[in-house]
């Protein structure tokens, strides 16, 4: 049987002549498989060089590349969180300054000052190349926060010290009456004195209370010195810092020494009559750097009773 033969027939432009090809059907396969393969070829060649794929470590490096792009969205949550934690903390230290009356300085009163706007979510759309690019724009965002949360540590640190200062102050002012009774005689600068008969000033006040009441601490401090005085009795002092000391006179029994620390509400003595005096009461003074004030100046007015 004759082998079938493909024909072809090329006929050029302009009454040319005419050409003819005979093709067999083994060089028809041979072509074919020719072209396949360089096809193939073509095919191969275009994934190792135009796709991330084409060899393993170009598939470890795509790989990582789809891990660190995770990774840089999941930092930009991150980032976001801080920075909205770090405007709230921003807006807590304002209230804070406010509250320890201190000044309040132009980072202090814009918490959102010092706030960086997050970088673009990293995610599979971005093109690979970027990734470091990515990645290290991220740096100025942290480097604003570190130096926000600086500033805010230091401006922390600075209220702290205050309202602990402002706490001491508090803590060593004689707010309170040191016994429970009744006020008798005022501050003054001149009164009679009802056992010498004469007019002098009297640089506290007298407070009538049962015999043997206590006494207690108006703030605390530490005792500068306990014994008896002529006219005064049993006396002891307390010295509160601040230039502030307290002077206790009349006390039936005394229960502190020297040197010892009390606070406020602390017994120190009982009432007595000891020294001049015409019944049981204590004669309270306070004196502001080695002078006498009118210790009502001091106390809260409900604590009193005329």
């Amino acid at each position: 049987m004759p082998s079938k033969r493909w024909t072809i027939i090329i006929i050029p432009p302009e009454n040319g002549a005419v050409q003819t090809f005979s093709v067999s059907r083994r060089t028809r396969r041979i072509a074919v498989g020719t072209s396949a393969g360089f096809a193939l070829l073509i095919v191969t060649a275009f994934g190792i060089l135009f796709t991330p794929y084409g060899t393993p470590g170009a598939r470890r490096l795509a790989s990582e590349n789809e891990r660190l792009s995770g990774e840089l969205a999941q930092i930009d949550k991150q980032l976001k969180s801080l920075t909205d934690t770090l405007a709230v903390i921003a807006q807590r230290d304002l209230q804070m300054r406010v509250f320890a009356g201190m000044p309040i300085d132009s980072s202090s009163a814009n918490p959102t000052s010092a706030k960086v706007a997050a970088a673009p979510v990293a995610g599979n759309s971005l093109p690979k190349p970027f990734l470091g690019r990515l990645g290290f724009g991220r740096r100025p965002e942290i480097d604003g926060m570190i130096a926000r949360a600086t500033a805010l540590s230091a401006s922390f640190r600075a209220v702290s010290d205050t309202l602990t200062r402002n706490f001491e102050r508090l803590a060593n002012t004689p707010s309170i009456l040191p016994t429970p009774g009744w006020l008798s005689s005022h501050y003054t600068q001149s009164r009679f004195h009802p056992i010498l008969h004469e007019s002098r000033a009297h640089e506290g006040i007298d407070v009538s209370a049962p015999m043997g009441s206590p006494i207690v601490a108006p703030a605390s401090g530490i005792v500068k010195s306990v014994g008896r005085e002529a006219g005064y009795g049993n006396t002891f002092e307390i010295d509160h810092g601040n230039g502030i000391v307290t002077r206790f006179a009349h006390c039936s029994r005394i229960v502190v020494r020297e040197g010892a620390r009390v606070t406020r509400g602390q017994v120190v003595a009982t009432v007595g009559n000891t020294g001049l005096s015409t019944g049981p009461h204590l004669h309270y003074e306070v004196h502001v750097n080695g002078k006498p004030v009118d210790p009502l100046k001091y106390i809260l007015p409900d604590k009193v009773v005329e």
